[in-house]
């Protein structure tokens, strides 16, 4: 089972959900760089379940202990190791789940793969639970990029179709970032926030689930980070983005809409600006062009399936009997994972930023 990504910077995740802790291995970090953990844990407290009422009700505070790799303070070059112990897990939940299977989750296919030898408990290794470690390592690149010049942001673009004000992006900025992040339901509009909320607490009443996008963006990225084809800027994103889990679609700038536009209409005309920098009138491209970052804003979309487990009976199959079966999830889980993956979104795009940001700097 591989759960690694990157080049330069290199992370390993490890753990199951109701395993004693999850974590993260972090190689190739430069060394002295400081690393503020209060920042990175307020980060985290963002993704931590039971914060809201429209999450699980599983507790879970989400404290990372680093075991190695800070000194003073500061990475000191050897590999930054942090566990997050698991303390609410509720293990015989998920007793009938080795028999049978959960629609739309990993259950099956696991089974299968490893023999029956997977941990089920909570999806295991499967589980959103692991996006804890990835926002630690997410938040920890973070850092070092804001250092030099490149912000990170998400909002909640759509639940249900309930749509929030899209980002400009060719404006935007990541003061306009900073501001919707700060936000305990990141959305540029509270008003659509609201409806997205009431839509959320009406599928959890009626034993059900929602889906949504998440729409992020990355402000002042040098122009040039990333390489043709296999390791371009988009390839790298995309990889890590459908890591985690849930994520069924991502696309750039405007994505699939651009299949329905003119030549004319998608291409983005460059100028000079005040400064003399080379700039876009329009960012269809979404600020990459043949996996090349282009000096505008990155701007990216990320689509959240429904969350699985719901309360309603639904059919599956008896893995022991060979029969048509049924199966009714227990246990705790979120009717919609939306607002908990916003940063999750955020976190993964800075570890392939900071991947590919030390590969250009090594050249």
């Amino acid at each position: 089972m591989s759960s690694n990504f990157g080049e330069r910077i290199k992370i390993s995740i490890f753990g199951q959900s109701h395993s004693e802790a999850i974590g993260v291995v972090i190689d190739g970090l430069p060394a002295g760089e400081e690393i503020d953990l209060e920042k990175v844990q307020a980060f985290m407290k963002r993704r931590a379940p039971g914060q809201h009422k429209y999450s699980t009700t599983r507790k879970e505070g989400d404290v990372p202990e680093v075991v190695s790799g800070l000194f003073e303070g500061k990475t000191c070059g050897a590999p930054l190791c942090a566990m997050i112990h698991n303390t609410n897990a509720h293990s015989k939940d998920y007793s009938n789940l080795v028999k049978t299977p959960r629609p739309g989750h990993a259950d099956y296919t696991a089974a299968v793969k490893y023999g029956g030898f997977q941990d089920y408990r909570g999806g295991g290794h499967f589980s959103g639970r692991l996006t804890a470690p990835l926002c630690f390592a997410g938040a920890v690149c973070m850092q070092i990029l804001e250092r030099k010049g490149i912000h990170f942001g998400a909002h909640i673009h759509s639940i249900h179709g309930i749509a929030d004000t899209p980002m400009n992006p060719v404006e935007i900025t990541a003061e306009e970032l900073a501001a919707v992040t700060a936000k305990t339901f990141p959305v540029f509009s509270d008003e659509a926030g609201l409806r997205m909320q009431e839509i959320i607490e009406d599928a959890r009443l009626n034993q059900d689930s929602v889906g949504g996008v998440v729409e992020a963006a990355v402000v002042g990225l040098p122009v040039g980070l990333g390489e043709p084809m296999f390791d371009g800027l988009e390839s790298k994103l995309a990889s890590i983005l459908y890591a985690i889990p849930a994520v069924k679609g991502v696309e750039f700038g405007d994505g699939f809409g651009v299949a329905a536009l003119f030549g004319s209409e998608n291409n983005d005309p460059f100028y000079f600006d005040e400064n003399g920098n080379v700039k876009t009138t329009t960012n269809h491209h979404g600020g990459s062009l043949g996996g090349i970052s282009s000096g505008m804003p990155l701007v990216l979309r990320a689509a959240f399936k429904p969350t699985p487990s719901i309360s309603r009976e639904q059919n599956t199959i008896g893995m022991e009997s060979g029969q048509n079966e049924t199966v009714r999830v227990i246990g705790r889980h979120d009717p919609c994972i939306v607002p908990r993956a916003v940063p999750c979104v955020e976190a993964a795009m800075a570890v392939a930023i900071l991947d590919l940001y030390e590969l250009q700097q090594k050249k």
